[in-house]
C-alpha cells in the first residue's frame, strides 16, 4: 500500500508531466495561430512567450511549492480560456471555417488536447493547493 507521502509524489509527477504536456500543446497552437495568420500581433507572442517561461518554471522548478501549485493553476486556467476563445468568437471552430485550410485537423486536435490537458492540469494543481494549505495548517493543542 502506498504511503500519504507517495502518493502526494506520484500527484505532483503527474501535474508535471500534465503542466508540460500543456505548454507544449499551447505552443504548438499558438504556432498554428501565427501560420494562419490569425495573431499578426508581435506584442501577444512576446506576453504568450513570457506566460509560457512562467509556467514552465512553475512547473519544473517550483513544482512541490505552493507557488508553483498557484502558477501551474494559473497557467492551466490560461489553456482553457484560449480552448473557450476558439469555440466562442464568430469565425471559429462554430462556424466551419476552418475546414477550408490543410491543417485544420491538426489546428483542432491541438486545442481539443490543450483543452482537457489544462482541465485536468486545474484539477490536480487545485488539488495540491488545498493539500498544501491543509497540511501547513497548525494543529489544535488538546493539552491546553
Amino acid at each position: 500500500m502506498d504511503s500519504p507521502g507517495l502518493a502526494h509524489m506520484k500527484r505532483n509527477n503527474v501535474l508535471t508531466i500534465m503542466s508540460l504536456l500543456s505548454i507544449i500543446l499551447l505552443s504548438l497552437h499558438l504556432t498554428d495561430d501565427i501560420v494562419y495568420g490569425t495573431d499578426r500581433s508581435p506584442a501577444s507572442n512576446v506576453v504568450a512567450i513570457a506566460v509560457l517561461v512562467i509556467w514552465l518554471y512553475g512547473a519544473l522548478v517550483l513544482a512541490e511549492r505552493r507557488s508553483g501549485h498557484a502558477i501551474m493553476l494559473l497557467g492551466s486556467v490560461a489553456g482553457i480560456v484560449v480552448f473557450t476563445v476558439h469555440v466562442s468568437r464568430a469565425g471559429g471552430l462554430p462556424a466551419g471555417t476552418l475546414a477550408e485550410s490543410s491543417g485544420a485537423f491538426f489546428f483542432v486536435w491541438t486545442l481539443l488536447a490543450l483543452a482537457v490537458t489544462s482541465v485536468f492540469s486545474a484539477i490536480l494543481s487545485a488539488h495540491g493547493l488545498w493539500n498544501l494549505r491543509r497540511s501547513k495548517a497548525p494543529h489544535a493543542n488538546p493539552t491546553n
